[in-house]
């Protein structure tokens, strides 16, 4: 066996010095059901009227933050569906999503003061994986403009290896998932109302790391769909909804 076979095996299996046992994560063929993206928002698609029709929204701003390279556009089917069921959802102005930097926070904050501006009312955030780790940490950063926060797919629990994306973050981002640019306490609750959705064959994330154990979410919510299917599958854009119509402003 070659010299550095046990440091590739290593490497592949997230065994790091400081960091021996390797992190768990989600079983192969759950990564690979991600493959039915074009599916789902081909039926999201066909189903936007009746997906609206079965949403009461009130108005409230939403602001909609997408997961690691994720382009804006790839919200859009979850926006669409939200603005038609009558919230008020926006894109985050910020392009396509390549990880955190140290003025992320302060970049969200103008878009959510340019989003306030016309009613002073607080914003709802709603993040798909990578993204609702932005969302959580906003909430924390100014918690006054924040209405709730909703989670999609989102591994803020547990080891930050145990999933299929911390390599792509690391090279995209330029940082290790143990120290990002900015003050991040991932376990912590924001101390605002906190809806985590999950799903069981996610893929990406593993589900427990999603889910998050009692004290670190307000409440956690099972989705059937993949990762991907979050924003796009109507399983994940329903839940979405339902989150958001369950921390309705009294």
């Amino acid at each position: 066996m070659p010299p550095y076979a046990d440091a590739i095996a290593n490497f592949w299996k997230g065994r790091f010095p400081g960091n021996p046992k390797p992190a768990m994560r989600p079983p192969l063929p759950h990564l690979l059901g991600n493959a039915a993206l074009p599916f789902d928002m081909a039926r999201t698609r066909k189903s936007l009227p009746a997906l609206a029709g079965a949403l009461r929204g009130d108005g409230r701003h939403v602001l909609l933050i997408p997961g690691l390279m994720a382009a804006e556009r790839r919200m859009e089917p979850l926006r669409d569906v939200l603005n038609a069921a009558g919230f008020d959802a926006h894109g985050w102005g910020l392009g396509r999503n390549l990880g955190p930097r140290p003025d992320s926070l302060e970049q969200i904050d103008r878009r959510v003061d340019a989003i306030r501006r016309s009613s002073g009312a607080p914003v709802t955030l709603v993040g798909w994986s990578l993204g609702g780790l932005f969302a959580r940490e906003y909430a924390k950063f100014a918690t006054h403009k924040v209405g709730g926060v909703v989670t999609m797919g989102t591994p803020f629990s547990g080891d930050p290896r145990a999933n299929h994306a911390w390599r792509l973050y690391q090279l995209v981002s330029g940082f290790s998932v143990d120290d990002p640019p900015f003050a991040c306490r991932r376990e912590e609750k924001p101390p605002v109302p906190t809806v985590a959705l999950w799903s069981a064959r996610d893929g990406v994330i593993l589900p427990e790391c999603a889910r998050g154990r009692k004290g670190e979410r307000d409440r956690a919510i099972e989705v059937d769909c993949t990762h991907m299917g979050f924003a796009a599958a109507p399983e994940g854009i329903l839940a979405v909804g339902h989150a958001l119509e369950a921390m309705r402003p009294n």
